[in-house]
């Protein structure tokens, strides 16, 4: 049984550095779902994770929602995928989502809740909620 971590933070800086203090956590190769709706806050937590683990600094880190997938690190050591564009299972798994599974790296995944039928049954879940201005609540599950 994995535990649940909880985090409420207030700005966004407070949502990185909850990143960055997860990055310190999280394995070195691991699947993890960013789940929040639009604005939720999941690209700010990936930047604290990403600059953590000194892959890119947090202001390189953007949404990947019209490239889809970003790479951090040389070689990737990250991988920042967005599936909100994508409509069904196929076009997802047209990416190459299970290479990405099989590498030595990290891959946060926005939006893979929409096709969970792809993913490995073995995750973390980082669920993110909006509390109103720049609040946040963090619920982290599968550490």
């Amino acid at each position: 049984m994995s535990c649940v971590l909880r985090f409420e933070t207030c700005s966004d800086e407070e949502t990185r550095e909850v990143g960055r203090q997860l990055a310190a956590l999280l394995p070195e190769h691991a699947v993890v779902l960013l789940i929040g709706e639009l604005g939720a806050g999941k690209t700010t937590l990936a930047k604290g994770i990403v600059e953590a683990r000194g892959a890119a600094n947090a202001n390189e880190v953007s949404s990947p929602t019209f490239t889809l997938i970003h790479e951090y690190g040389d070689p990737a050591v990250i991988y920042h995928v967005d599936l909100y564009r994508l409509n069904t299972p196929d076009e997802a798994r047209h990416l190459g989502l299970e290479d990405l599974f099989d590498s030595r790296a990290l891959a946060l995944i926005e939006w893979g809740e929409r096709f969970p039928e792809l993913l490995p049954a073995e995750r973390i879940e980082i669920r993110i909620e909006h509390t109103g201005d720049d609040g946040r609540r963090i619920e982290v599950t599968g550490i």
